[in-house]
């Protein structure tokens, strides 16, 4: 490996865009990140500034590129927040609307009607995926009937659709490029998994020209080169996953079986399944973990809308701390006893449950009952909403003849509370390793763009280059475990929209 080559690493997500100069060993050399303004027009909607995004790309890329000196940047990596949708205008790179964000709800009533046409089964057969607005197929049908004219300009082949991996390779390539990756287009419900192609059948029901849509690569592909006054020099754009798929790749899960959980904004649990495509019974979302050289290695994945994103409304909108890190000693302080629930179903509730029309509740309080241990109750709703994926997942598993998952693997910001790591390890019932480079979703990216580059030579290469800073082993009695793991689900049927249990 050459000790002077660089690997740039930008990963662009909800709350904040950050950049990350990896050097050939994964390890990081310069970062920098900027925060980005979340836009709710109203209830159940949510945007971001397109233009935002692609300007904090170029800060926090400028700053790291610039701490490599003379030296080499071999290749440019991106990641990127799923699902969230982009139009643009294809001749100036004019965005035509806000980003609709991963999270938005606004297409809730048309997926109802979608559901009522019977295409829930055609879909999830093809695309891996369930009917929901958390999907890019409806935002950009959402788009097309609400923009003025751009059905017409997207009939004609002036408008560009696709994901903000798309956004900001155009936009890197100058417009050269309309481009995306196997593990993206897998998130659109547009996407045939098994075929690898962009579906006919789904393109005409959403109305959707093919022409406005991305070509699909591998993640380790040429997506064209970053123009040198972006970032001060070109540098080749060269891998490219969706974050939740490069942090799988960047914590090195690359056997069947193997399972990661990421705690950023949401948190979202994957987990590998090989060559062949595993057909949920259990609401799980299938998908593509990464595709090299064409060929594809799958995922089920279980998606939680609200993780971070609980302990940022319990700060700012209720005001219960400063700092995120006051939540550790919270949650000790407060009576382990309370029964305090929160089920933070603010934007409905995802995986396993796919109900949108659910919303969050605080239950069990009483007299005694403090920020301590409301606080403690946002922390165990993460722990708890990633037991219901394991429960899910597993069963999955168990039914395709593939071994349950032995140790969860997990990475965000999140992972820095360690009375929520032990937590989480009590009511999971398994081993939890906790990433020593916190910044997977990024080293994924990295991965994808050094294995193109030939900074490393094979997946083996990347499994020696992972290591955990701390394990986390159950430590509670399984009739504690399960007795409050009752009580959480007992939690989550108050606030279900139709009343049906998992």
């Amino acid at each position: 490996m050459e000790t002077d080559t660089y690997l740039l690493a930008i990963d662009q997500g909800t709350t904040s865009t950050r950049a990350i100069l990896f050097d050939a060993n994964g390890q990081p050399v310069a970062s920098a990140a900027e925060p980005l303004q979340q836009i709710f027009p109203q209830p159940g909607w949510v945007e971001h500034d397109a233009d935002e995004i692609w300007r904090a790309v170029l800060t926090v890329g400028r700053k790291v590129a610039a701490a490599a000196g003379d030296k080499t940047i071999a290749a440019l990596g991106i990641t990127n927040q799923r699902e969230t949708t982009i139009a643009w205008d294809r001749a100036t790179g004019a965005p035509l609307h806000n980003a609709i964000v991963w999270q938005d709800r606004r297409t809730a009533d048309f997926c109802s009607q979608l559901r009522s046409e019977g295409l829930e089964a055609e879909i999830a057969q093809k695309t891996g995926l369930l009917i929901d607005p958390y999907f890019s197929a409806t935002k950009i049908a959402w788009l097309l009937d609400h923009e003025p004219d751009l059905r017409t300009r997207a009939a004609a082949g002036e408008v560009c659709f696709g994901t903000v991996d798309s956004w900001l390779i155009y936009k890197m390539t100058n417009g050269g490029r309309h481009l995306t990756d196997a593990t993206n287009a897998s998130r659109t419900m547009l996407f045939d998994i098994q075929t690898g192609r962009w579906d006919p059948a789904l393109l005409q029901r959403f109305a959707i020209p093919q022409e406005s849509l991305p070509g699909v690569r591998d993640c380790q592909a040429d997506f064209g080169e970053a123009a040198p006054e972006h970032f001060g020099r070109a540098i080749p754009i060269l891998g490219v996953a969706g974050d939740q798929q490069a942090a799988s790749f960047g914590q090195a899960c690359f056997d069947p079986g193997s399972i990661k959980a990421t705690y950023g904004t949401g948190c979202f649990v994957l987990v590998n399944t090989g060559s062949e495509k595993v057909v949920s019974k259990n609401r799980m979302l299938g998908t593509i973990a990464y595709q090299l050289n064409g060929q594809r290695t799958y995922a089920l994945e279980g998606s939680i809308f609200m993780a971070g994103a609980t302990i940022q409304w319990l700060r700012d909108t209720l005001g219960l701390f400063r700092h995120a890190a006051e939540t550790e000693a919270l949650a000790r302080q407060a009576d382990e006893r309370s029964g305090v629930h929160l089920v933070p179903a603010f934007q409905g509730l995802g995986a396993p449950y796919w109900d949108a029309d659910a919303r969050g509740a605080l239950l069990g309080l009483s007299r005694a009952s403090s920020k301590a241990e409301i606080v403690r109750a946002g922390l165990e709703s993460v722990a708890f909403q990633t037991r219901d994926l394991l429960e899910a997942i597993t069963r999955d598993m168990k039914t395709a003849g593939l071994a349950a998952p032995q140790t969860l693997r997990v990475d965000g910001g999140m992972t820095a509370n360690d009375w929520l790591m032990q937590f989480l390890a009590n009511i999971a019932g398994l081993p939890v390793e906790v990433a020593a480079m916190a910044e997977t979703t990024a080293l994924g990216a990295a991965f994808h763009a050094g294995r193109k580059a030939g900074i490393f030579s094979s997946e083996a290469d990347l499994a020696r280059l992972w290591k955990a800073s701390r394990t986390f082993t159950p430590a509670m009695p399984e009739s504690e475990r399960e007795g409050r793991y009752g009580a959480w689900t007992e939690a989550v049927q108050r606030v279900r929209s139709d009343g049906v249990g998992v």
